[in-house]
């Protein structure tokens, strides 16, 4: 079919969204109305408005509460990272200047893979807000943040049961991961790296091959990407790493193995109890970075 004769998808503009998550988030429509600063009717309005272009319903009420579908949770988080790129964006010409500092945690493999491109940019429209970098793993940080010394702090999750106060800000799949033309996978029982028992990537993996039936056993542990990458080049295990962390000879364990296939795993944002707007603009700029990113691919095979 000629590009000309498809027909164009429909757009959802920013005050809808900006509409769904006030209701989110507050809980009602009336709630919300004062928000986004418009009546109770007009909100449900916007509402309807939004279900009709999507053809499905976006929330569930009843004459006490409102509560999203499944769509409808999956359209809030696409709607608070097009709000936050917005603001991005438009924070480079018309927002006064933010100082600050922000303290960040992140996990090692996070650090690794995503921050240094996205704190360049950062720093380019910001350069008055210094964001201090601590890596620690997930369960510190919590700790951490409420002890008030962190900020913020992006967490690693279960993809399907995300830690209930968490902003989702990205999702992948979980592989099975080895060293290219190695043998680790066909040994038995079958050499594992992985971290220790508060590791989601250890319980999602360590799970799936108990119930598949498979006889494993630890050989290797490391808190870090890169010592994951240093066990499966060295050909003493397999381990479970995002999709996207697959290069040169470290590769997907082939099919014919049979190992069990793992689920997707998610990145949250948690904050400290007073986010300033130095933190609020380095939040919104990670939102709008994860946002950009191309679409992992969450369905790889051998």
């Amino acid at each position: 079919m000629n590009a000309s004769n498809t027909p164009a998808l429909p757009l959802l503009d920013l005050d809808l969204l900006r509409t769904l998550v006030a209701i989110a988030e507050s809980g009602s429509f009336s709630a919300a109305a004062a928000v986004v600063l418009r009546t109770p009717s007009a909100v449900s309005m916007q509402v309807k408005k939004m279900e009709d272009i999507l053809g499905r319903p976006v929330f569930i009420r009843d004459s006490r509460s409102v509560a999203l579908t499944a769509d409808g949770a999956f359209l809030l988080e696409h709607a608070r990272r097009m709000l936050a790129m917005n603001r991005d964006a438009v924070a480079r010409f018309v927002q006064p200047e933010i100082e600050g500092v922000v303290r960040l945690g992140a996990p090692d493999d996070v650090a690794e893979r995503f921050l240094v491109d996205m704190l360049r940019r950062f720093s380019d429209s910001h350069p008055n807000v210094t964001v201090n970098v601590v890596v620690d793993e997930t369960v510190r940080m919590i700790s951490k943040l409420k002890e008030g010394a962190l900020d913020m702090a992006i967490i690693t999750c279960d993809g399907d049961a995300p830690d209930p106060n968490a902003e989702v800000l990205h999702r992948e799949q979980l592989i099975w991961a080895s060293c290219k033309g190695g043998v680790a996978a066909e040994q038995t029982p079958l050499p594992v790296s992985v971290w220790d028992e508060a590791c989601t990537w250890r319980k999602v993996a360590i799970t799936a091959l108990e119930a598949a039936g498979r006889d494993w056993r630890l050989a290797f542990q490391s808190a870090h990407l890169s010592g994951q990458r240093a066990a499966i080049l060295a050909d003493l295990a397999v381990a479970p790493i995002p999709a996207s962390s697959l290069t040169g000879d470290v590769v997907e364990v082939p099919a014919r193995f049979n190992l069990p296939k793992l689920p997707q795993y998610a990145l949250g944002l948690l904050f400290g109890e007073r986010p300033n707007p130095a933190v609020e603009a380095a939040a919104d700029h990670l939102r709008a970075s994860f946002a950009a990113r191309p679409s992992p691919n969450l369905a790889l095979t051998a």
